[in-house]
């Protein structure tokens, strides 16, 4: 069977535990890290000797980093829809996954939700999270003009393309931040949410976070 290991309020074991439901796969989910803890066992440390989840076992092939979690379980299990034996297509595909992951991620992610959402107020650098945010709307209005004559990031159909950039957008827009006017983002993020998978593992609250440091 497969399993995975990830608190369910981690950012990055949302996007795999999205896939795998995507892919209506049967697996066994460990809440991990976070208030759970679980991290430095030597069990785990033999999985994954960073210590950090998400991180799966399937069947006995053990796999982390959530982007290479993603483009293994796609090309096991998602034939067609989430992956293509077609190198242009997955090149097209990972390119977004990359972007995400170098440029959405530490702007929104790190610079905006862990330096303003989970940083107490008092030690907040107000200077850097609004440079971030400013960021942020570049970054948004970027994804509004791709999305203008598509409905997903690489075309008609959901894809890997969506999901680590897709995975931002409920707290994105959760949050007390300014933000622009992206309407073709809003349709994509509605689009998301039709997906039942997504209601489920992304649309979390995340007030356990709030001025939380530690992972």
């Amino acid at each position: 069977m497969l399993t995975i290991w990830g608190r369910p309020s981690s950012f990055n074991t949302q996007k795999v535990l999205w896939l795998a439901d995507e892919l209506s796969l049967d697996y066994k989910h460990i809440p991990a890290g976070g208030s759970f803890g679980g991290l430095d066992s030597p069990q785990f440390l033999a999985m994954n000797p960073h210590g950090h989840v998400p991180v799966i076992d399937d069947n006995g092939t053990v796999v982390w980093e959530s982007h290479a979690i993603l483009r293994y379980l796609a090309a096991r299990y998602g034939k067609h829809q989430f992956w293509s034996d077609d190198p242009g297509v997955r090149a097209r595909v990972e390119a977004w996954m990359d972007w995400a992951q170098t440029s959405l991620q530490p702007d929104f992610l790190l610079g905006v939700f862990w330096a303003f959402y989970r940083t107490p107020e008092h030690a907040r650098n107000w200077e850097a999270i609004r440079a971030k945010v400013a960021r942020c709307t570049e970054h948004f209005q970027l994804l509004d003009s791709i999305l203008s004559d598509r409905p997903y990031l690489c075309g008609d159909i959901i894809s890997l393309a969506d999901i680590p950039a897709g995975t931002a957008l409920y707290r994105y827009f959760e949050l007390d931040i300014e933000r622009p006017s992206v309407l073709n983002v809003r349709a994509w993020y509605r689009r998301l949410q039709a997906h039942p998978a997504y209601r489920t593992w992304v649309m979390r609250p995340f007030d356990e976070l709030r001025g939380r440091l530690d992972p």
